[in-house]
C-alpha cells in the first residue's frame, strides 16, 4: 500500500543535509536506544556530533551503538538511566558533563504512549504517565541549564505529539502530557532566551517505528492513519530526526518558542 513511498522518503534521506556547526558538538539524547530515538542518534552520528545516550534497554542500547560503529560512524556513549529517577538522572547528567564538559543539544525523547480506557486510569498511573512524558523532560532542561547558560548557547529539543491535537482515545495520561509540553516548552524558551539557549518542540504523527509494527500495526490501522495524512504513506522516524537535527544547528539559530509537526499533513 504504501511500499513504494516509503522506498522514496528512504532515497531523499539519502542525500540529507550536512550541518557543520553540529559536528563535535555533545548531544544527549533519552530515549534513544530505539524508535524515533535511535534514528535522532544515527542522525546527529552522521554529522560528528559526540552523541550520549541515556536509556534504560541495555542490550538495545549496545546493539545500537555496535551498528553505529561498525557502519563507520561516530561512536554514541550509552548511559543506563531511568529518567523518572529524579536523583539518578541529576547523576547521569553530570557524568556526561564531566565526560565531555558540556551540553550543547538537548533531545528530550523519553516517553511511554501505553494505551489504557479512561475507566481503567488510577492515581498511580497518572503520576507514572506525567513522569516519563512531561516531568523528566522540565528535569532534564533544568540539568542542563548552568551548561547552557555559561556557553551561551545551546538548544532544547522537546518531543510532543499531534494526540493531542487529533484528538486520540485510550491515552488520556499521555495526551494530556503531550499537550503540556507545547505550554512547558513555550515557558523554557523565555527562561532560557537572554542566554541565547533555544527551547523548541517537534510533534510528530503516527510514525512507522518498531513498537508500531510490533503493537497497533494492522491494516485497518494504516488504512485510518493514511485517509487522515495528506501525504499517502507511513511516515518514518529518519524524517523526523531530520527536523530534529535542523534544530539543533546554527541553521535555526533564530528560532525557538516554536512547536513544528512532523506528521505527513494529518493537522
Amino acid at each position: 500500500m504504501h511500499g513504494a513511498s516509503d522506498n522514496a522518503a528512504m532515497s531523499a534521506m539519502s542525500k540529507a543535509a550536512v550541518y557543520p556547526s553540529l559536528e563535535d558538538r555533545v548531544v544527549l539524547v533519552t530515549g534513544g536506544a530505539s524508535g524515533i530515538g535511535a534514528a535522532i542518534v544515527e542522525a546527529f552520528a552522521r554529522q560528528r556530533a559526540q552523541v550520549a545516550i541515556l536509556d534504560i534497554q541495555d542490550d538495545v542500547a549496545k546493539r545500537l551503538v555496535a551498528r553505529l560503529t561498525d557502519g563507520g560512524l561516530r561512536a554514541p556513549t550509552y548511559f543506563h538511566c531511568d529518567v523518572t529517577d529524579f536523583g539518578l538522572l541529576k547523576r547521569t547528567v553530570d557524568q556526561v558533563l564531566e565526560w565531555c564538559g558540556r551540553v550543547d543539544v538537548l533531545v528530550n525523547n523519553a516517553g511511554n504512549d501505553a494505551r489504557q480506557s479512561l475507566e481503567s486510569v488510577t492515581p498511580e498511573m497518572w503520576d507514572e504517565g506525567m513522569a516519563i512524558n512531561l516531568k523528566q523532560q522540565f528535569f532534564m532542561a533544568q540539568a542542563v541549564a548552568r551548561s547552557m547558560r555559561q556557553m551561551r548557547r545551546g538548544s532544547i529539543i522537546n518531543m510532543g505529539s499531534i494526540a493531542w491535537v487529533i484528538p486520540s482515545k485510550n491515552v488520556p495520561v499521555y495526551v494530556t502530557a503531550k499537550s503540556a509540553i507545547v505550554g512547558m516548552t513555550r515557558a523554557l524558551a523565555h527562561e532560557f532566551g537572554e542566554d541565547e539557549v533555544r527551547v523548541n518542540c517537534v510533534m510528530p504523527g503516527a510514525i512507522l517505528t518498531e513498537r508500531q509494527k510490533q503493537l497497533w500495526l494492522t491494516e485497518d490501522y494504516v488504512r485510518q492513519v493514511l485517509a487522515h495524512q495528506s501525504l499517502k504513506r507511513m511516515i518514518l522516524p529518519e524524517e523526523v530526526a531530520r527536523l530534529v537535527l535542523f534544530l539543533a544547528a546554527d541553521d535555526s539559530s533564530a528560532i525557538t518558542n516554536q512547536s513544528y509537526v512532523v506528521d505527513g499533513g494529518w493537522v
